[in-house]
């Protein structure tokens, strides 16, 4: 039996929905009005501190969603003057980052997740040698400003004596970057109707000037950014979203504490920015990977346990887009893209009232309007 959506429930749900500037608070709101409270694309990413994006295309509609009049070009413009970088800060998952804010959270978080995979690099055979040879690699070939895509980038490991065989030339980017040498740089333009390719750079010379942060003082600010960009949230769902340990996750909370408000829900605590206030009612047409799913252990607020496969289908890890009704996850929805325009199919979990699914329709002529292209009638 599907979990009832509680009191309790809806009120973490739409306080997680203003936090994270998906709809407006309702004191702020009107019927006519719905859009997103950050200005730019760069300022979007940063309150957030980090937004999952393994999914590119996905991806950038988190960031759009969030941000008024912005569009798919307009978040690849702010990718190409570095007012955002793609990496690996944490959980060996790519996310979009302030620039300046990259370098200290690898400095928290990469020692970590490079330990997590020692046991895939012996099965590749992939060893601390080959990992400095394709960082010298690299500089030498990138240095001066040069942007590379990942193949030409690859074809100088090999040139170096490097096998990127198999999975060894991810592994040998990712260990690259984990170790501040490389970040993505801006979209190459596709030829002869190929898709555009992510370049790579170098870190230094793309962010000359990060933000420098002692080890208290930068727990203290990944858990300051993660609350007010996500409250209200445990300080397991930080731990685990932040890949850092109980232990630090615990000690950031401490020294961000006094800048917090404390939510205790039938006896957990949560915190949240002190102006947080509930979302406006309405109805809303998220990417898969979206941080209002995924910036938590626990997702039962938004995601009824029993419709959590219907999410992830199979548990494969891969997470579908997902339709949102005041603050609760009702169904999923999927794409099809053609060279006329992009067609939306609804999937809900049951019957959606009438009012709701006019509501999801303009949700998804926004998305097109978005992706700047025609939304066509559904088959």
């Amino acid at each position: 039996m599907t979990r009832t959506y509680t009191a309790k429930r809806r009120e973490l749900a739409t306080l997680r929905l203003g936090v994270q500037r998906i709809a407006p608070s309702s004191a702020s709101s009107s019927s006519a009005s719905l859009s997103p409270q950050t200005a730019s694309v760069a300022a979007t990413v940063r309150h957030s501190l980090a937004m999952q994006a393994q999914d590119f295309a996905g991806a950038k509609w988190s960031v759009g969603l969030r941000t008024e009049g912005s569009t798919d070009a307009a978040i690849e413009a702010a990718l190409a003057t570095g007012d955002i970088v793609r990496s690996w800060p944490m959980r060996g998952t790519l996310h979009f980052v302030a620039p300046d804010d990259l370098g200290w959270m690898l400095g928290l978080t990469a020692a970590r997740t490079i330990r997590s995979s020692a046991g895939r690099h012996r099965q590749l055979e992939l060893t601390e040698q080959d990992c400095a040879t394709a960082r010298d690699a690299a500089v030498a070939a990138l240095t001066g400003g040069r942007a590379l895509p990942r193949d030409e980038l690859l074809a100088c490991f090999e040139a170096a004596g490097v096998s990127t065989a198999g999975q060894r030339g991810i592994h040998l980017i990712n260990r690259l970057s984990l170790w501040g040498v490389l970040v993505f740089g801006p979209l190459q333009p596709g030829v002869d109707g190929k898709a555009k390719k992510q370049t790579f750079v170098l870190l230094d010379e793309w962010v000359p000037e990060p933000r420098r942060l002692d080890r208290d003082e930068a727990l203290g600010e990944f858990a300051l950014r993660y609350f007010r960009g996500h409250g209200p949230a445990t300080v397991r769902d930080f731990a685990w979203w932040s890949s850092l340990t109980l232990t630090d996750a615990r000690a950031g909370l401490a020294i961000a504490r006094p800048h917090l408000d404390e939510l205790v829900v039938d006896g957990t605590s949560y915190f949240l920015p002190g102006d947080a206030a509930a979302a406006a009612s309405a109805v809303f047409a998220l990417p898969g990977f979206d941080e209002y799913l995924l910036g938590y252990q626990d997702r039962s607020a938004a995601l009824a346990p029993d419709h959590s496969e219907l999410v992830v289908p199979g548990k494969n890890g891969l997470f579908l887009p997902t339709i949102v009704v005041d603050g609760e996850i009702v169904g999923t929805w999927r794409r099809t893209t053609t060279v006329k325009g992009v067609s939306v199919e609804p999937q809900p979990f049951g019957r959606l009232a009438a009012k709701d699914a006019a509501a999801f329709d303009r949700a998804v002529e926004r998305y097109a309007a978005f992706l700047g292209t025609p939304l066509l009638p559904r088959a």
